[in-house]
């Protein structure tokens, strides 16, 4: 099954002339946008393509990547408006289309908009700024410590709002973001904990004990690098504590803490020495 909208891997089955068809053997040829195969590609190889409906109705694919795909929330620049609908920047040549019907409000060109990409009645791609209606609130799926893709979508009284996996809303709160985030940006995250009312608070900072092992790891190795002197302690600010080792002030002084009890160094207000 080729699916719209996606990459699909597809062999190369004909050249006629400049028009280049794939297929995957189950649902018929599909014509390559661009008019030559790309480099160390031949008959009988497999592409990753971009597949589409073109303006004419019919499968096509492009080796181009786009900037999202179907059932993708993104980040996108409107580039031009007309009579049908606003048009987005997406990495394809053909702009992407917002329908006025799909929009909560008038769209500004030269700005960014959260825009959802679905296939309409005609499997044609377009996207919405009406993204509510795709993103749940609640969860019981998600686990303490599970490793997700944020996209940060704007701050709020409570904290900063963030798209989890394009499919739920979660939470970072100010008082444990030890770098700047901004609209549009996509992050790796970590689910904290599932709220009593299921809910979700996210951090940037891998959870758990594994997290102060791999970091006893990186503080022993600055050490052994510096001399086995590190003008830092369980005093300093976590915004040096971030800044050298990416992580909080908690999970570092929970790692100083473990290589203080296994008798690998020794702490006072300034630094760190190992033994």
């Amino acid at each position: 099954m080729i699916n719209i909208g996606k990459i699909n891997k597809l062999n190369v089955v004909k050249q006629h002339g400049t028009d280049i068809y794939l297929d995957n053997g189950l649902s018929g040829k599909v014509r390559l946008a661009e008019k030559h195969l790309p480099a160390n590609c031949d008959i009988g190889d497999t592409l990753d393509v971009f597949v589409y409906v073109d303006t004419d109705g019919h499968l096509a694919a492009t080796a181009q990547v786009p900037l999202a795909q179907v059932d993708d929330i993104a980040w996108l620049k409107v580039v031009s408006i007309n009579y049908t609908g606003t048009f987005l920047e997406w990495g394809l040549p053909k702009n992407l289309l917002v329908p006025f019907g799909e929009q909560h409000h008038e769209m500004v060109v030269g700005e960014y908009y959260l825009v959802k990409l679905f296939l309409d009645d005609q499997n044609r791609i377009a996207a919405t700024t009406k993204i509510n209606r795709f993103i749940e609130e609640t969860t019981v799926y998600f686990k303490h410590g599970q490793k997700v893709s944020l996209l940060i979508a704007e701050t709020t009284d409570l904290g900063i709002k963030a798209i989890i996996n394009n499919t739920h809303w979660g939470i970072l709160y100010p008082n444990e973001l030890f770098q700047s985030v901004s609209k549009g940006q996509k992050l790796t995250g970590y689910i904290k904990q599932v709220r009593e009312d299921y809910k979700i608070d996210l951090t940037l900072h891998e959870p758990g004990y594994g997290k102060v092992e791999s970091l006893t790891d990186r503080i022993l190795a600055q050490l052994q690098a510096n001399d086995g002197v590190l003008l830092l302690s369980d005093k300093s600010s976590p915004e040096i504590i971030y800044a050298t080792f990416g992580v909080s002030k908690k999970v570092f002084k929970q790692a100083i803490g473990a290589l203080y009890k296994d008798h690998k160094i020794t702490l006072d207000k300034l630094q760190i020495k190992l033994i």
